[in-house]
């Protein structure tokens, strides 16, 4: 359970955790790997899944694989493990992986179709790929809001064009032939429609949302007043969707499942 007062990305996901974690079908002899994998929660209810078999996570930042390390180390797992690994490129063992897993840990590959190519390798014939990606910005109720809260004010500037997309793999009719051109097969779009978590209060929320990469670049495209001006902006928008649980707002996303050809 998560502690109400705290606000972190296992957090902010606490109800999509709950539902990918029932449609990762993982069996007790599996062996996991878990792509974008943070600081490690999605590995370790991988590894608990997979009681007899093990669970890898991998991402590219060292401060969160520290993090995932620290954390599994106040636990009772014997099989889960991390590394610092881009999964576009990172020579993994070749099929030797019965499961790929993600959450919302794929979008941000710069080559996909060679990102999912190399994950495809690493799976044994039949393997499975479940991964949970945003759906497009426009059914997210929490990227609208801090978009039209950014925007808003005449100082506004449009973000770089080489920023980070995190709805690129949004559109199933682009997602499934690039997946398919990696070697995967019989791709499934599962819609998810639950709340994200932004912390308590508006003030959490107003620290958390502030901290995200888009809201930071945004910010620092403008002068400290304009800045200001839109963080008041945010600010009132998110006490707009305060309940007495807590301020969560909408959000859409898609389980994609698909096999190794």
């Amino acid at each position: 359970m998560i502690p109400p007062n705290r606000v972190d990305y296992d957090a902010e996901l606490q109800r999509h955790n709950q539902v990918l974690r029932q449609s990762y079908g993982i069996r007790p002899e599996d062996q996991v790997l878990d792509i974008g994998c943070g600081t490690g929660q999605t590995t370790r209810d991988a590894a608990r899944l997979a009681r007899s078999g093990a669970a890898l996570g991998v991402d590219v930042s060292a401060a969160m694989i520290e993090r995932a390390r620290q954390l599994t180390d106040g636990t009772e797992l014997s099989n889960v493990s991390f590394e610092r690994a881009d999964a576009e490129s990172h020579p993994f063992s070749s099929e030797s992986f019965d499961v790929a897993i993600s959450r919302f840990g794929t979008m941000f590959f710069a080559h996909p179709v060679a990102a999912f190519t190399n994950i495809r390798r690493g799976l044994r014939p039949g393997g499975r790929l479940v991964m949970m990606v945003w759906q497009a910005h426009d059914r997210n109720e929490w990227s609208v809001l801090i978009e039209r809260a950014l925007a808003a004010g005449p100082e506004a500037s449009p973000p770089p064009p080489d920023q980070p997309d995190p709805f690129s793999l949004a559109e199933p009719r682009l997602t499934e032939p690039m997946l398919a051109a990696a070697g995967f097969v019989a791709a499934s779009f599962t819609d998810v429609q639950v709340p994200v978590y932004y912390g308590p209060d508006v003030a959490a929320a107003l620290a958390w949302t502030s901290g995200f990469s888009s809201v930071k670049d945004a910010l620092n495209r403008l002068d400290s007043a304009s800045a200001e001006r839109a963080l008041e902006r945010l600010r009132q928008a998110l006490a707009g969707h305060v309940s007495a649980n807590g301020v969560w707002l909408d959000s859409r996303a898609w389980i994609v499942a698909a096999h190794r050809r």
